[in-house]
């Protein structure tokens, strides 16, 4: 048997190894927040969208083009975020959220650009000239709700203001939801029918990125309620 002197070395021993077998793990197993800094870019993606469709606003038909592949490319970036991410969650020990959330998050800002993108494709398509303020307004809203979601996928590791960020959205996609219906019925009383119709696709794009980015937040407020 051991003495009494060996047993509280051994008892000595225990908190230790269990101490070290800790520090062991915490090596193997980081804390990953990767998979929140890729959403977090893909909403920058969506700023320097806005960015973009703001100038083609302003600018000539002749450049519509030009313009309209910068937004192409945006957009590309965009989906190469969206498979990093995939890819992260599949090659990480310890994701920062269950990965059914993750995979929705960046599915939904993936989606909110791309919606982005047929906006300016239609205007160069159409060689629309002249769009409603209307339009402006509701990239201004975009660009708020996408700077804001931007800051808040960084914060969900320790759900700090997400309750504020989720009930903004909510309140900049009512304003989209109100522009649109009123964007659209001045659409009606100006233009002829076939113009009214290409004006209203661009029109029902842009609050479509709106509706994407209120997912996101609605699946910002899930996660919140999940982790509470």
């Amino acid at each position: 048997m051991p003495t009494g002197k060996q047993r509280g070395l051994c008892s000595a021993a225990g908190p230790f190894m269990s101490s070290e077998e800790d520090s062991v793990k915490l090596r193997l197993f980081p804390q990953e927040n990767a998979g929140l800094e890729l959403l977090s870019r893909m909403a920058r993606q969506l700023v320097l969208g806005v960015g973009t469709m703001s100038a083609i606003l302003g600018a000539s038909t002749e450049e519509y083009d030009r313009l309209s592949e910068e937004l192409h490319q945006h957009e590309s970036a965009s989906t190469d975020l969206h498979f990093a991410l995939l890819t992260s969650m599949r090659t990480s020990f310890i994701n920062p959220l269950p990965r059914e959330d993750l995979y929705v998050l960046s599915r939904l800002l993936n989606e909110a650009i791309e919606k982005l993108d047929g906006a300016g494709e239609l205007i160069a398509l159409y060689k629309l000239s002249k769009l409603s303020q209307r339009a402006a307004d509701q990239l201004e809203v975009i660009n708020r709700q996408a700077e804001l979601t931007a800051v808040a996928m960084q914060r969900l590791t320790s759900m700090e203001d997400l309750e504020e960020y989720w009930i903004e959205i909510l309140r900049l996609a009512r304003r989209a939801e109100r522009t649109h219906r009123s964007w659209c019925a001045e659409l009606l009383n100006d233009h002829k029918p076939l113009v009214y119709a290409r004006h209203r696709d661009v029109a029902n794009q842009l609050v479509d990125v709106t509706k994407d980015i209120r997912r996101v937040a609605t699946q910002v407020g899930s996660i919140l309620v999940k982790e509470s």
